[in-house]
């Protein structure tokens, strides 16, 4: 397997759930991005505002650097990184290959994941900006896309069988 692995994608698609199931099965590190939000973004998201490049920009270096520390017991990071310059960025930061999982899912499932989510500073009703923001990935790129639609063992379970065939 990858010593760096990101599970990536909008709010609700479960990157945190499935990447840290990941994390645990691989017996890797895991890293929740979100935790390494400044006071100011998590402030601002809380407020339904979403981030601009420029709030995003610090904090995908931080990602970045974080997970490349524990790159050599292996890491599972999850992250939004929904544009490819964002994808590219956490790449040139971290100084080594990154293998991301982009999960997907129709807009019905995300609403009603997060609906179901309680006490996180990433509001609903900031789907619309995520989801507006969110670039698929082009040839040439080592994204795997996966869909969102099982549960959280079998949407694991397509994570690990994807990373086992790169």
């Amino acid at each position: 397997m990858p010593p760096l692995i990101f599970v990536i994608g909008v709010a609700g698609c479960g990157k945190t759930t499935v990447g840290h199931a990941v994390a645990e099965r691989l017996g890797y590190a895991f890293i929740d991005a979100d935790d390494l939000h400044p006071p100011e973004n998590v402030a601002k998201m809380a407020g339904g505002t979403p981030l601009t490049d420029d709030d995003r920009w610090p904090w995908l270096t931080a990602v970045a650097k974080a997970a490349a520390a524990h790159a050599a017991g292996g890491v599972v990071c999850a992250c939004s990184a929904l544009k490819r310059s964002y994808r590219r960025h956490l790449l040139t930061e971290a100084g080594q290959p990154i293998r991301f999982v982009l999960l997907h899912g129709p807009r019905a499932l995300l609403e009603e994941r997060l609906g179901h989510r309680y006490g996180h500073f990433m509001k609903p009703v900031m789907l619309d900006s995520q989801l507006a923001t969110l670039e698929m990935p082009e040839a040439g790129e080592d994204v795997t896309v996966l869909g969102i639609d099982g549960s959280v063992a079998d949407n694991t379970d397509r994570v690990l069988a994807a990373l086992a065939e790169a």
